[in-house]
């Protein structure tokens, strides 16, 4: 969340490394792990159910992502509600000096959802760069794969696309 949104910026970090939450921030968190209200005012809908204020669920939200309580506020979409079925994970061979100036080609194309390096496994496993794209088909995953196949250029010694075929759910910590 944008400290422009609130026009202020957050307070420092808590000193020592121990998070200070209180009763409503703890509220809070259990209000939103599983997601912001789908409604027009999502902040407003909160507020009201914690009895406090939009500017104060806001405030807050920001205070505990700047102390690391909570990592982040964002869409996170469902692809296969929103049609894209074929979900393919590019894993890619390049040279280690090399990696880190191809992630950011790949995170800055617009082609792919998420992008990281990862050690590789000789004999067995010869990849170090992985990049998530998102498709409606297969042809379609393939395409772009072969536009970032074209813009990582004479990085790539190989590459491969890996699809998913179940949709694993990913939560974080959950407050009780």
């Amino acid at each position: 969340m944008s400290e422009a949104l609130l026009g202020t910026a957050p307070p420092p970090a808590e000193e020592g490394g121990g998070l200070e939450l209180d009763d409503l921030d703890r509220a809070l968190i259990r209000a939103t792990q599983a997601g912001l209200p789908l409604v027009p005012r999502p902040y407003h809908a909160l507020a009201l159910d914690l009895g406090t204020t939009p500017e104060e669920v806001m405030r807050r939200l920001v205070r505990m992502e700047h102390m690391g309580a909570i990592r982040r506020i964002g869409a996170v979409p469902n692809h296969y509600r929103l049609g894209y079925r074929a979900n393919g994970m590019s894993v890619w061979d390049i040279p280690d000096e090399q990696v880190a100036e191809a992630g950011r080609l790949l995170a800055r194309s617009g082609l792919v959802s998420h992008c990281y390096e990862r050690p590789r496994v000789p004999p067995v496993w010869p990849y170090n760069l992985f990049a998530m794209v998102h498709g409606r088909r297969r042809e379609e995953v393939e395409a772009q794969v072969a536009r970032l196949r074209e813009l990582l250029g004479e990085r790539v010694r190989r590459y491969a696309v890996l699809y998913s075929t179940r949709i694993l759910k990913k939560t974080g910590l959950r407050l009780r």
